[in-house]
């Protein structure tokens, strides 16, 4: 089967479980090419190595990625952001029907919910199927967030989406919370698909701390404490210097924010006018290096604000702190506190709450360092035996295969 992954970003942006998903794909028999844009997420700046053009070719790993232009920007500017969106979308609509080779099934990342631009009429001018893969739902991400206020324009997003829901041949979910959200729009059950999103179980594994990297980096001896990932407005990283102010008794504990994200300067700027010595900023950390730094923490800690959206959304990064075989720390509601809970991962507390993650910070310093081990490996044994990848990935395919069977004067439903 020949597949069009059209994604907006791909790697080497930060977007690993895309490439673990067109490669696996491309190992089970089938020709993946990926439609995307020059990489710029998330600094807003091109990735070193690259540079805007009409278009460009590259293959990563035997998967043929075909690159179109886009204003690159991520700061807090609405106007620049839906610019990196409306850009995308366009060069994709207008290039990828000349560059790409017709596909069998064309498979759509969203967000952001612009790249249903392309979708629908690369879909409508080749006569193909195309199914949705939902990994944040809009218009509740832009609400959540402040990036739009105004509810005429968040009307217009949703109904846009809701188009783009009908016309998809299937829609796969990353959670349960997402599902019941499409169905309360109306969507048919039938159409959607929970497959969880999964983690490469080697590649995120146990590993001893390295000592050289803990004296570089001024944490050996430490509890550390660790945050990696986007550092942006969902994550709502206040609650981490506020609960650092109610945690200067401990000594050795320090927080660690490893990422980057429009909230990036801001938020360090603050620890250091507040004089936090106990919270540490390391800026965005290449994928690579992230086992490494996962070695160094005695907690891996997630944290989104308390908003009904994130109660329904499973963030990528619990997975990988369960398969590094950490103690993890969720600071969240919903679906991620019952993962956790039924895995027996680690410990949850309320978003948005600093006394309630001080708490469970002190709770987390007082067990010995065999109690952690043993919430780590029981997410390491979670994910090694209900998210491993080629299973799910295997169930993605299917979706795909089914819709490239059906008649395609069926699929615009």
């Amino acid at each position: 089967m020949r597949i069009l992954l059209l994604s907006q970003w791909y790697p080497p942006e930060p977007m690993k479980f895309l490439s673990e998903m067109t490669e696996t794909l491309q190992a089970l028999g089938h020709e993946v090419t990926v439609l995307t844009g020059f990489p710029n997420w998330p600094s807003g700046k091109l990735h070193p190595g690259y540079r805007l053009r009409l278009w460009q070719r590259e293959e990563q790993n035997g998967i043929q990625i075909i690159r179109v232009p886009l204003f690159p920007d991520h700061s807090r500017s609405a106007l620049k952001r839906a610019l990196n969106f409306v850009s995308f979308a366009i060069s994709a609509t207008v290039l990828g029907l000349w560059l790409s080779p017709r596909p069998d099934v064309m498979h759509v990342i969203h967000p952001p919910i612009t790249i249903g631009l392309p979708a629908l009429v690369l879909s409508f001018l080749w006569r193909i199927p195309f199914t949705l893969e939902i990994q944040d739902m809009w218009p509740e991400t832009l609400r959540a967030t402040g990036m739009i206020r105004r509810e005429a324009a968040l009307r217009a997003v949703g109904a846009f989406a809701k188009l783009v829901y009908r016309r998809a041949c299937a829609i796969r979910v990353i959670s349960p919370g997402f599902r019941r959200n499409l169905i309360e729009k109306g969507v048919p059950a039938s159409k959607v698909r929970v497959i969880s999103n999964w983690v490469d179980a080697d590649f995120y594994r146990p590993s001893q701390p390295d000592r050289d990297l803990a004296q570089k980096l001024g944490l050996e001896g430490c509890f550390t404490v660790m945050y990696a990932g986007t550092i942006g407005l969902a994550q709502g990283l206040d609650v981490v210097l506020d609960a650092a102010e109610r945690l200067r008794d401990l000594p050795r504990m320090h927080f660690v924010l490893a990422g980057d994200g429009v909230e990036y300067e801001r938020i360090r700027a603050e620890a250091e006018s507040r004089n936090l010595a106990n919270v540490r900023f390391l800026g965005r950390v290449p994928n690579e290096s992230t086992p490494a730094l996962y070695a160094l923490a005695d907690v891996l800690f997630l944290h989104l604000r308390n908003d009904p959206l994130f109660h329904i959304t499973i963030p990528h990064k619990v997975f990988t702190y369960m398969a590094s075989g950490k103690m993890v720390l969720a600071a969240m509601k919903g679906d991620v506190e019952e993962l956790v809970r039924s895995s027996g991962c680690g410990v949850v507390c309320p978003p948005d709450d600093a006394e309630a993650l001080a708490s469970a910070i002190r709770d987390c310093y007082g067990l010995s360092p065999a109690g952690r081990a043993a919430f780590g490996e029981n997410g390491r044994h979670a994910v090694c035996e209900s998210y491993d990848r080629r299973q799910l990935v295997e169930r993605v395919g299917a979706m795909m295969e089914q819709a490239a069977r059906s008649p395609v004067t069926q699929y615009p439903g």
